[in-house]
Formats: structure tokens, sequence, C-alpha cells
């Protein structure tokens, strides 16, 4: 198994948090990780995108021209990397603020209407959860127990009391997922 990731959006939407969150998982079920983050000079507006590769083998580089799977958060990561996404790989993206859908044929491509979800439930701070668990439903690797592992090892503890509520919106998130059709 080999698993290329990048997820892409804006800071402030837990992109660098999900890559984080995926790396401990995976290094909680022994597998070889790699995060890579990238992020503009601004706290929150900028872009943001990380690089997760989770595999059985030893990764030789963390540098990708292309990917598996990617997880997009807004229009402008869109436009950046769906072209950058492998014949027959992922295409993930949160349907807010997105005004031209992805067009390519050759991916299977999922959407989540996560900000729509986290706002009726008056908890933005589980935004990125709920995309996270749509993307744990996608590809079934990672066991949900160590991806809430993961989530204790990367949240302070001031913030651990948080951690059932982030459970739950990964639940959500793997309900809420469905296939986009153009």
């Amino acid at each position: 198994m080999n698993e290329e990731i990048i997820i892409a959006g804006f800071g402030g939407q837990g992109v660098l948090s999900m890559g984080k969150i995926l790396a401990y998982s995976g290094i909680m079920q022994n597998l070889e990780v790699s995060w890579m983050p990238s992020y503009g000079p601004e706290m929150r507006g900028g872009t943001a995108n990380v690089t997760v590769i989770l595999s059985d083998d030893r990764i030789s580089s963390p540098i990708l021209n292309t990917f598996d799977s990617g997880i997009i958060l807004n229009q402008q990561s869109l436009d950046k990397f769906e072209c950058k996404i492998k014949p027959g790989g992922l295409l993930l993206y949160d349907t807010n603020g997105i005004t031209r859908h992805p067009s390519r044929t050759d991916l299977q491509i999922f959407q989540i209407e996560a900000a729509s979800e986290a706002a009726r439930i008056d908890n933005q701070k589980v935004f990125n959860m709920i995309v996270l668990g749509a993307y744990l439903k996608l590809k079934d690797f990672l066991e949900l127990k160590y991806v809430v592992q993961g989530l204790e090892k990367s949240l302070p503890k001031r913030y651990h009391h948080l951690i059932d509520s982030n459970a739950e919106a990964l639940k959500t998130g793997m309900e809420l997922v469905k296939p986009y059709k153009n």
C-alpha cells in the first residue's frame, strides 16, 4: 500500500491539522509516513497545503508532483491541484465557494458539504474532521480508532475535551460524502 495525498485550502480551514492527524494515524498503524506542509505568510486566509504519504514500504522522497488523492477545500486549490491527481485517482472536495466544479473524467470525484454541515450544527471547528471522515470512508486503509488516537496526539491536552465532538464529526463526514455527478 502506498497513498500519496495532497490536502489544500485556505489557512484556518484545518488543512495542516488534517495532514498531521493522517500522519499520526499512519504511524500508529505501523506505516511509513511523510508529512510536508506548505503555506503562505498569512495566518488565516492565505493558501495552505500539505502532502502526506502513507506506505507499507520505505518512502524515498516527500516531494511529489502527482498524487493518488486530493482533498480540496477551495476553488483556488481545485484550480491548482485537479491536474496533479493521477488518472484513476480520488478527488474529494468541499462544495462551499466552488464556482467551477472538477472537469476531469478520469478521476473518482466525490463531494462533501462539510462547511454547510458545520454551520448547521453551529460548530465551524469540526469542518476539517467532517472532510477527513469523508476521505476515510472512501479510502478505508486507516482504522477509525487510529485516527482518533492521531487526533489525541495532534491536539494539545487543553483541547482534549473536544475529541468526542471531533470523532462524531468524522462519522458525520462518512455519512455525508457522495459521488459528484457532472
